[in-house]
């Protein structure tokens, strides 16, 4: 993490699986969750911005490998954070109002951090909301829903509506920055509603078993058990079990129950470029122009 050997002239990512918005106070081996919550994140990216423009004075191949100080302020920051604050609420078997608590604890830990970025220069902001986890093997194995729970695709109504109580909320705090922040351009990607399109009509977009994990063990109802994970060397009544990927990937939306594959990745990606998911909405070919 250390490092600085990399061409960062294109951009840099400071997420880290499992990571969420508020500190952890627990370590990983107890609690599942990165301790690289938010805060620590963004004074990764402080410690970038200041030492790769020394490493860039050192000339040579340095400086074509860092990125220039002007693209600190050109650049497209991408926040996309929040849903594991909700997933471990869930896992300690907190209460609904616990956790609609801890969601507003987490969004001002978030508008906080985008405002340290926009003291620093950052003036593009692209905040995702959470998806529908609802819908994901993980949730449905961790939270099962009962058959009164569950809507015709098999998503578990309770858990996605905390996820829309999360994305409305987040909505109003984007909306609130973008008065207190006059000179930021705030947009709101609602990876919520793409996501769940895609896997409500997944045969639709070519894919299958929708609420299936690709990589998982036990087959049944979700392909998934919480103690057997994915690429991870289990011994079983004596046997041991490398849990592996299912043949084809690309026909698959989760990939280890709690991700999606590739392909499910790039399709959201081609749906949400276009603007059609963004508030304020704007066409690809609006940004094409005004860019230009």
């Amino acid at each position: 993490m250390n490092s600085l050997g990399t061409n960062f002239s294109h951009g840099v990512n400071f997420a880290t699986v499992s990571s969420t918005t508020r500190p952890q106070n627990q370590s990983f081996a107890i609690s599942g969750f990165s301790l690289f919550s938010l805060d620590i994140q963004l004074s990764q990216f402080v410690q970038f911005k200041s030492r790769s423009q020394l490493i860039a004075k050192q000339g040579g191949v340095f400086k074509y490998l860092m990125p220039l100080q002007k693209y600190f302020s050109q650049a497209l920051y991408t926040i996309d954070i929040g849903a594991n604050d909700i997933l471990q609420a869930y896992v300690q078997s907190l209460t609904d109002v616990e956790i609609r608590a801890i969601i507003h604890d987490g969004l001002g830990i978030l508008a906080s951090s985008i405002k340290s970025l926009y003291d620093g220069g950052g003036r593009f902001f692209w905040v995702h909301n959470t998806l529908p986890f609802g819908c994901l093997p993980y949730m449905l194995v961790v939270v099962p829903p009962t058959a009164d729970q569950t809507d015709s695709v098999g998503c578990s109504f309770p858990l996605n509506k905390m996820v829309e109580y999360f994305n409305s909320e987040l909505n109003k705090t984007v909306v609130r920055l973008r008065n207190e922040l006059p000179l930021a351009v705030l947009t709101y990607v609602d990876i919520y509603s793409a996501k769940y399109k895609l896997i409500s009509q997944a045969a639709k977009y070519g894919f299958e078993h929708p609420p299936n994990a690709c990589c998982g063990y036990g087959s049944g109802k979700y392909n998934f058990n919480t103690s057997i994970r994915c690429g991870i060397p289990v011994v079983v009544n004596g046997t041991l079990i490398n849990v592996k990927s299912c043949q084809d990937p690309s026909t698959r939306i989760t990939f280890d129950g709690i991700h999606f594959t590739d392909a499910a990745n790039k399709w959201l990606f081609d749906h949400i470029k276009t603007g059609a998911y963004s508030d304020p909405p704007l066409s690809l070919g609006e940004a094409c122009c005004k860019h230009a």
